[in-house]
């Protein structure tokens, strides 16, 4: 029997058992990427707006102490 190079085209398996696979599916980048790169962005925004938070609170209590060093 003769084996297929060709994902897509497996050569003895009966027709249609296997899925075919898109070129970004083959590279592991299919669907499910999506969901990991939302998921990432989501936490990359998340994590910027607390380091702003964290920024603002230290500003304010910088010019907080500036008044009182100027009093």
């Amino acid at each position: 029997m003769t084996d297929s190079k060709n994902i897509n085209n497996p050569v003895g398996q009966g027709g249609g058992q296997r899925k075919r696979l898109s070129r970004a599916e083959r590279q592991n980048n299919g669907p499910h990427r999506n969901l990991d790169r939302q998921s990432a962005a989501d936490k990359k925004a998340e994590l910027v707006r607390k380091m702003q938070e964290k920024a603002r609170a230290a500003e304010a209590a910088g010019q907080a102490g500036d008044d009182t060093e100027q009093s």
